[in-house]
């Protein structure tokens, strides 16, 4: 089958998520930065280099069973300012 994708806006102090919800299996985060920082993203022990203003990256995650998954910016302070959620996988 297709492998889900979960589209992921990162802004000052958030993230704007396409899909809160995922199935167990592969998912791959698609992630832009519409900031003016640079910003990262992290689920599930997995995390996307450091994406500068304006720039992507592809994050691909295999979630092995349901649960609710933590995800956060890991720049020093940004998850306390905001940037931070939960993601259901069913």
């Amino acid at each position: 089958g297709k492998i889900a994708s979960i589209g992921v806006v990162a802004v000052e102090f958030r993230f704007r998520l396409s899909k809160t919800r995922a199935h167990v299996g592969p998912v791959v985060f698609r992630v832009v930065n519409r900031g003016k920082l640079a910003h990262d993203f992290k689920i599930a022990g997995r995390k996307t280099p450091l994406i500068k203003p304006g720039k992507s990256a592809v994050l691909r995650v295999v979630f092995r069973k349901a649960g609710h998954y933590r995800y956060v910016c890991t720049v020093p302070g940004h998850a306390a300012a905001g940037m931070k959620g939960v993601l259901t996988v069913a």
